[in-house]
């Protein structure tokens, strides 16, 4: 909640609009930053500032320690929630950015109830100056979940960071014994029939499906000691294949990708669940990548499992997108086209990508 003691001095002054009500009158607010406020509330080079003026509606002037915010009531009232959500964040020693100008200025405009400045400075882990934290209410929600759920499922576009966070929430809890293993796995969908062409060892073929989780790791752990824990069996990280007929006790177990599962795979996947185990599976429905006609096992689940207890259902947006600002753009567009063109679409993603490809020639999109 905002008070005077945070902004100092604060004062109000009425206009004269035209409109006919309250919302419509032009105000002027200005409000006093402590001394040791501003340049984290500015940014560097001002790109805070130049970020806010971009977002929001209001007309802000910055003098020195003073901001003077000039608009419409309800325009002068959320640029000063922001300003304080803001300055709650440098006061936490928090480097304010302006990716997260705008992920304040998004939960404000949305309604929510949390504080951005909660959101912002929940720290997950801390590695060499590098923290982990999540960046967007949904994420926030998301790793709460995880912490209250026993099985949770991240289920998102690209770029919202369902794995990663995932990951250092295993991480955590391995850190602080609340589990004694880590256990990394994903379908080698694409690998399939291939396999046996590639050179090298079982393990070397699977290798680059992988990947990405062990880069995952090398972002949270000392890499030199990573080696000796998966030597260890404390992580683990492996094809869906080698989970079955295990029990899975005492794990913190992470299923990536996991819209290429068939729904037997992840009934199999979720039944090894043991005691002392937490189950996070992450994976975005529209990436489907199974044989055509193969019904993926992450669509299926929600309506399976739903009212569950125990298990929660995390939806992660385009607006949870913490990549680059034009991946959210991107699938924003995806999402508008699939929409426009949805029974093509529908029966263009049931097949694998060479099938894709060829509908997309038939269609005269390719």
């Amino acid at each position: 909640m905002r008070t005077h003691d945070e902004f100092g001095d604060q004062t109000s002054t009425s206009g004269i609009g035209n409109g006919a009500g309250p919302a419509a009158r032009t105000v002027r607010s200005n409000i006093e930053l402590a001394p040791e406020s501003v340049f984290g509330f500015l940014g560097s080079a001002d790109e805070n500032l130049r970020e806010l003026e971009r977002l929001l509606d209001a007309d802000i002037h910055v003098r020195g320690n003073a901001v003077t915010l000039t608009g419409l009531a309800a325009e002068v009232a959320l640029a000063e929630r922001v300003v304080e959500q803001l300055v709650a964040l440098t006061a936490r020693n928090r480097v304010v950015t302006a990716e997260a100008v705008r992920h304040t200025v998004r939960m404000l405009t949305e309604g929510s109830s949390d504080s951005p400045a909660e959101v912002l400075s929940l720290d997950i882990l801390s590695r060499r100056g590098k923290t982990i934290r999540p960046k967007t209410l949904n994420q926030k929600h998301y790793v709460d979940a995880i912490d209250k759920n026993t099985i949770v499922f991240g289920i998102g576009p690209a770029g919202t960071g369902k794995t990663y966070l995932a990951v250092a929430k295993a991480v955590q809890a391995l850190q602080t014994k609340q589990v004694n293993r880590i256990i990394l796995t994903r379908p080698a969908v694409e690998a399939g029939e291939r396999l046996g062409f590639l050179p090298g060892t079982l393990n070397e073929k699977i290798d680059p499906y992988l990947r990405p989780l062990y880069d995952s790791l090398h972002d949270m752990m000392d890499p030199e000691a990573i080696p000796k824990l998966m030597a260890s069996g404390v992580i683990e990280v492996a094809p869906l294949a080698y989970m079955r007929g295990r029990s899975l006790n005492d794990s913190f177990i992470i299923l990536d990708e996991a819209q290429n599962t068939t729904p037997e795979q992840m009934k199999m996947f979720l039944t090894r669940l043991g005691f002392g185990s937490k189950i996070v599976v992450t994976g975005d429905v529209t990436q489907v990548d199974l044989p055509g006609g193969t019904q993926s096992g992450l669509r299926v689940v929600s309506e399976i499992l739903s009212g569950v207890e125990d298990i929660h259902f995390a939806q992660l947006t385009s607006s949870d997108v913490v990549r680059h600002r034009l991946v959210a753009d991107i699938v924003d567009a995806y999402g508008r086209y699939e929409a426009e063109t949805r029974p093509v679409v529908q029966a263009h993603y049931t097949g694998n990508r060479a099938q894709r490809r060829a509908a997309d020639r038939a269609s005269g999109r390719g």
